[in-house]
């Protein structure tokens, strides 16, 4: 497992897999970035994501290339980059799509915080 803190890249459906299992035990917020490597966007928005994973250690933060991960991609309906999931207990509870920094604090924000009450 990668440390706090950081924005862990899942290359392979078992990784994927043991993230939200973990994820459900531990009744963590995953936020997800659903990205390609040839998304402008998504190249903008990845040192943002990466500094907020760095401020929000109680949050599991993951990266997923949609060209790798084809399938997990399509199996969570994701079809524009970059897309932002917010799960909790392996359902999603928000969306933010585009790279909208302002949405994903807003939402970061009003989700961390019912986790971190949640566990407390």
């Amino acid at each position: 497992m990668a440390e706090e803190g950081q924005v862990i890249g899942v290359h392979t459906v078992e990784a994927w897999n043991k993230h939200l299992e973990e994820a459900k035990e531990t009744k963590k917020l995953i936020v997800v970035d659903f990205t390609a490597t040839w998304c402008g966007p998504c190249r903008f928005i990845a040192p943002i994501f990466a500094e907020i994973a760095k401020k929000t250690p109680e949050v599991t933060f993951l990266k997923v290339d949609v060209d790798e991960l084809k399938t997990i991609a399509e199996e969570w309906g994701v079809e524009a980059m970059p897309t932002f999931l917010f799960v909790k207990e392996g359902k999603v509870v928000d969306k933010v799509v585009g790279a909208n920094k302002e949405d994903l604090h807003l939402k970061l924000a009003k989700h961390a915080t019912t986790a971190a009450s949640a566990s407390a």
